[in-house]
């Protein structure tokens, strides 16, 4: 079974297991389609991290992140800050540099992380993995809801460049994308043939000349002769790290999540602090049940804030969070009243996208791959827009985040597989930047403290704290809203029924695979027998 917010890609995906393909084959195909049909979330050009369970058990997570340059500097860009963005995702700087063009472009690693899973635990060929993705770009796809309200809404307010904007902003933009001289619209049809030829091109020559052949040149010499940083070099001595995996437990399961720089301690800590509350007593989004859940969101929160604001951080400053006698202090607090202090929303873009795939003999796949805040750049004749990765990084030197060479981007992105005494028994994660934590926490914790089936679970109503304020669902009641009112919580109602990171997840019990795909994003769950 595959589950992706795209149906492109769950077509994709599902066409490769009935072909014979593994789930590692169909996560291939999928993500090799998400690229061509959602332009300013993923593709090529953008970083990964993925979890696989293999059926002997054994766990793999990749990091495919962003890195920084050899040739950036920690000062480059202080001089021009313009401060942090209103809603606390990355930082402003004069002319968008950071965010938009060449220089805002970290080395990619997403499809040398597809390559690489794809060698050591593939089935097909390589070559039979890009046929979907090379015809949609040939042929054309069509503008969806979600794209297409990514594409219009206003970025002007929290000081970033509108998407539209970077959709159109190298002529090869225009021309992809502003083919009627306007940015797409609903329903529109786009072609890509340049982006299809590179496609086919890789297909035939392998993933490597993307990093150090014929695409690596063309692309390292637009990028210099528009004034970018990253080049042949960068390309050709990135590398990917294999992590080891973050364990932890909850309600008597085990949980596999990527450690640092992904989102799993985070993730794993507010679980912590809820395993010391019997959840399955309280009702279901009430305002008890909420001021546990946030309380527990915004403690994980502020301890990941202090230590990226650290000059310097090592994997056991990070594990620490995870010492039960810790996780218990912290449940203390919240069930004396004691409220955690996170003053700023700190936001990554949500327009990341995901993807999970299991089958019935334990071979589980979890992977989440993005453009960050998508660069707008094109490299000349080649189809596909780059990562923005660098508008993360503050400007500022001197703490883990800020400007260096060779840097990893941090990242909320959390593939996460979960086990009983049989085997995995869950893959899930999430686009949505700040809220991929507080979104898998609660999906996990529908299905487990609430006995919600997973469509159910990650369809339920959400509410998250990435301040100290609470933003919730439109469907949450009013007088929850009220009473959370009344107890000092200032509470931010979204207009969205469906809000807040977009949680893609499969089950698998008693030997019957389920499926869910978030409704605010339009993608499905497919599987074959």
């Amino acid at each position: 079974m595959i589950v992706t917010p795209q149906p492109e890609a769950t077509d994709a995906g599902a066409m490769v297991l009935n072909y014979g393909g593994n789930v590692v084959d169909a996560v291939v195909a999928a993500a090799l389609v998400q690229g061509v049909v959602d332009p300013l979330m993923c593709g090529i050009g953008g970083m990964a991290v993925i979890q696989i369970v293999t059926p002997d058990g054994e766990r793999i997570v990749i990091d495919g992140l962003g890195q920084s340059p050899a040739a950036v500097s920690a000062n480059m860009w202080e001089a021009d800050l313009l401060g942090p963005t209103p809603d606390g995702f990355g930082y402003r700087v004069k002319d968008f540099v950071n965010e938009t063009g060449a220089q805002s472009v970290m080395v990619p690693g997403t499809l040398k992380t597809l390559s690489t899973v794809h060698e050591r635990f593939g089935s097909l060929p390589w070559p039979d993995l890009f046929a979907e993705a090379v015809r949609y770009a040939e042929e054309g796809w069509l503008v969806r809801p979600h794209l297409q309200t990514l594409m219009v809404q206003d970025e002007t307010k929290y000081g970033r460049m509108n998407f539209d904007d970077k959709l159109l902003f190298t002529p090869d933009g225009q021309r992809i994308y502003g083919t009627h001289g306007r940015p797409p619209r609903l329903g529109d049809t786009i072609t890509n043939p340049e982006l299809a030829s590179v496609l086919t091109h890789i297909a035939r020559q392998g993933a490597e000349e993307f990093y150090s052949g014929e695409l690596a040149t063309m692309i390292a010499d637009s990028i210099a002769e528009d004034g970018g940083l990253l080049t042949l070099d960068d390309l050709k001595h990135y590398e990917l790290h294999d992590l080891q995996p973050v364990t932890g437990h909850y309600r008597g399961l085990e949980l596999s999540l990527p450690p640092q720089p992904a989102g799993g301690i985070q993730t794993m800590e507010t679980l912590g602090i809820l395993n010391h509350f019997d959840l399955s007593e309280v009702e279901h989004n009430s305002p008890d049940h909420l001021e546990i859940l946030v309380e527990a969101m915004k403690y994980a929160l502020q301890d990941k804030e202090r230590l990226w604001n650290r000059p310097r951080t090592t994997s056991e400053d990070y594990l620490r969070l995870l010492d039960e006698s810790y996780l218990s202090r912290a449940a203390t607090r919240i069930a004396e009243g004691e409220r955690a202090d996170v003053d700023t929303a700190r936001y990554e873009t949500p327009h990341t996208t995901h993807l999970s795939a299991m089958d019935t003999d334990g071979f589980t796949v979890a992977l989440t791959h993005t453009l960050g805040n998508p660069s707008g750049y094109i490299p000349r004749g080649l189809g596909f827009m780059l990562n923005g990765g660098m508008s993360t990084f503050d400007p500022r030197p001197g703490t883990e985040n800020s400007i260096a060479p060779g840097r990893r981007r941090n990242t909320t992105s959390c593939p996460t597989v979960v086990f009983d005494e049989s085997g995995p028994v869950m893959s899930i994660g999430a686009p949505g930047a700040s809220w991929i934590t507080p979104a898998i926490v609660q999906v996990i914790s529908n299905v487990f403290d609430f006995g919600m089936d997973v469509q159910e679970a990650v369809s339920a109503p959400r509410a998250v704290s990435t301040s100290n304020a609470v933003d919730i669902s439109n469907r949450i009641p009013r007088s929850t809203e009220l009473e959370l009112n009344r107890r000092g919580y200032e509470i931010r109602r979204s207009p969205l029924s469906y809000a807040f990171a977009g949680v893609h997840a499969i089950t698998l019990f008693d030997e019957q695979l389920n499926g869910a795909a978030d409704p605010q994003r339009d993608g499905y769950a497919a599987g074959v027998n």
